[in-house]
């Protein structure tokens, strides 16, 4: 496989700066409202995903429109479903072990090690990338010649 490191940061980069931010938000939400460290880092997971993959399937929309539109077709419901297999092929399975297990482990058990809701908060986002990464890069790179043209 070709190490394609622009093209991920242009990819993911976005996206994750987006996340880290809703991550935090809805982590920080979540201990104030109720003090309990499952709600935090199930609401840091889903905070973080909510925005994450809304920005990715918004970034390939607009792609896929403007790739059809310069080809004179128009974008349909049926491209919308293309569009969101190609994004369960990429993340499915990096995303179903990541935000039923890694991610909510790592945010509920890192800010009580650490002492710091937002530095345990922000260590278990960074941790859990890595384990989510790996596969998500290697689906997107095996669904690019089939499941991206459009």
């Amino acid at each position: 496989m070709k190490w394609n490191v622009k093209e991920w940061l242009r990819r993911y980069g976005s996206a994750e700066v987006l996340s880290v931010l809703a991550t935090l938000g809805g982590a920080f939400l979540a201990f104030e409202l109720t003090r309990n460290s499952v709600s935090t880092a199930l609401a840091g997971t889903w905070a973080g995903n909510v925005a994450y993959f809304g920005y990715i399937l918004a970034l390939d929309i607009g792609q896929t429109r403007r790739q059809l539109h310069a080809a004179g077709q128009a974008y349909t419901f049926r491209t919308l479903l293309r569009n969101l297999r190609a994004l369960v092929v990429e993340f499915g399975l990096a995303e179903v072990f990541d935000s039923f297990l890694v991610r909510p482990a790592l945010m509920y058990y890192l800010p009580k090690a650490v002492g710091n809701l937002a530095g345990g908060i922000l260590l278990a986002k960074i941790l859990a990338d890595v384990t989510f990464y790996i596969p998500a890069i290697v689906s997107y790179e095996l669904s690019k010649k089939r499941l991206r043209r459009f």
